[in-house]
């Protein structure tokens, strides 16, 4: 069952986060979604996972990959997963959904040598 219609069938979510003095950020990314939860793999010294560790609330909204909105935007908590188990877990559904452009995305990110964390957003309704 889905978390929320607006996110079935997209590739992107729009997440904004928020700096310390309240201005939010916004950035498209991939995402899957599972367990009623949204799943976002990212650097994980982005910005992005730098203001989540600092203040977890979040909005979403579905977009295109350019950032432009295609659903309304939707109150969140986010926070960052430690459990390796977890992390696997949204990589393997992360590789279903977007297949050979994530791998390709993968081995790029592999030879830079980017370390990678994953967020698990949920939704506030």
């Amino acid at each position: 069952m889905s978390t929320n219609n607006q996110f079935t069938k997209q590739k992107y979510i729009n997440l904004e986060t928020f700096r310390k003095n309240g201005e939010g950020v916004k950035t498209p990314v991939w995402f899957v979604e599972d367990k009623n939860n949204l799943y976002v793999n990212t650097e994980a010294t982005s910005g992005k996972v730098k203001r989540i560790r600092n203040n977890g609330k979040v909005n979403i909204a579905t977009c295109k990959m350019d950032g432009r909105l295609l659903g309304v935007w939707v109150p969140g908590e986010a926070r960052e997963l430690t459990d390796t188990t977890d992390r696997f877990r949204v990589n393997n559904l992360l590789n279903k959904k977007y297949g050979l452009l994530k791998k390709f995305f993968d081995a790029q990110t592999t030879r830079r040598r980017v370390e990678y964390t994953t967020l698990e957003i949920k939704l506030i309704v």
